[in-house]
């Protein structure tokens, strides 16, 4: 299997695809990224939501006054160009990003920087187990939008990640959970949070620092089709303690059920009937088997 790296509008092996110290990224962070996932459905892959992402990938961009050499189209076929030419054929994860390259060492992001763009792709199958993860609730906080543009998905704002992720297996959970400036709940590091009480599942706003994730919208619209009852709304640090389940959703967690947080048994301690259920209308729409809505699936293959 040939490892090809997309770098500005060519194909290069990956030994050749490199940039140099000088990068403004590698100093500064300054890199917009997503991360996308393929799916087999038995004849060819799919690409879920391809556009949703290279949407969000231009949006991250502009926040920062980064100005791609390339539209989100282009990207979109580099995206799906570089999985084909790597022949992948199962459970695949594709990271197309813009960075700043030689800028200096000034602060100043404007339209006279230089944005270099480059797609990656490699089979990944489920990170984490089925059958449900630990979490802890960590002392971090989640980043407020005051400090920087949460809504970008930027290679610096995961410091807040690692560093909440560290803690978490430290005391020897699987995942952190964050909470925001004002002590609700955000997110996890990677991952949207849902939590469900009574039927019913909620999910942190935006106004919580958590990201508008394109997981967590499939999510919300799914449940929406089959009746079962969503909520947006703030959850206090309590409804952890409350909740009869909690799942993660996200393009590489996909849903994953919690089953304990912080040593305490979430509900039964397995996964419950409204994760279940989400699990399964999630695995129908990126496998195609009629869940899926239109433009939700890009084929990789003629």
């Amino acid at each position: 299997m040939p490892d090809t790296i997309w770098l500005d509008g060519r194909y290069l092996p990956a030994s050749r695809a490199q940039v140099p110290v000088t990068t403004h990224a590698i100093h500064y962070g300054t890199c917009a990224f997503e991360g996308i996932r393929a799916y087999w459905d038995g004849s060819n892959l799919h690409v879920f939501r391809l556009g949703d992402h290279m949407a969000r990938l231009m949006r991250s961009c502009s926040m920062y006054g980064m100005r791609p050499r390339f539209t989100a189209a282009r990207m979109g076929e580099a995206v799906v160009g570089t999985i084909r030419r790597k022949r992948l054929k199962g459970p695949t994860y594709a990271r197309p990003f813009c960075f700043v390259g030689d800028h200096g060492i000034s602060l100043h992001v404007d339209g006279r920087a230089r944005v270099r763009s480059a797609v990656m792709a490699f089979p990944m199958g489920r990170i984490f187990p089925e059958g449900g993860i630990s979490a802890r609730i960590v002392s971090r906080r989640k980043i407020p939008e005051e400090a920087v543009p949460v809504q970008a998905k930027m290679a610096g704002n995961y410091l807040n990640s690692i560093a909440a992720t560290a803690e978490a297996r430290a005391a020897g959970a699987d995942e952190a959970i964050l909470l925001d400036s004002r002590g609700m709940v955000s997110e996890a590091p990677g991952e949207n949070i849902f939590v469900v009480r009574r039927g019913t599942a909620s999910t942190p706003p935006i106004a919580a620092s958590a990201l508008d994730g394109i997981t967590r919208d499939t999510v919300l619209e799914l449940a929406a089709g089959a009746g079962i009852p969503c909520a947006v709304e703030d959850l206090p640090r309590s409804s952890l303690a409350m909740a009869d389940e909690v799942f993660l959703t996200g393009t590489a967690a996909e849903i994953t059920p919690v089953t304990r947080i912080d040593g305490r048994r979430v509900g039964s301690g397995r996964p419950g009937p409204v994760t279940r259920r989400m699990a399964s209308l999630y695995d129908d729409a990126v496998h195609g088997r009629g869940a899926a809505r239109e433009g939700w699936l890009t084929a990789v293959y003629p």
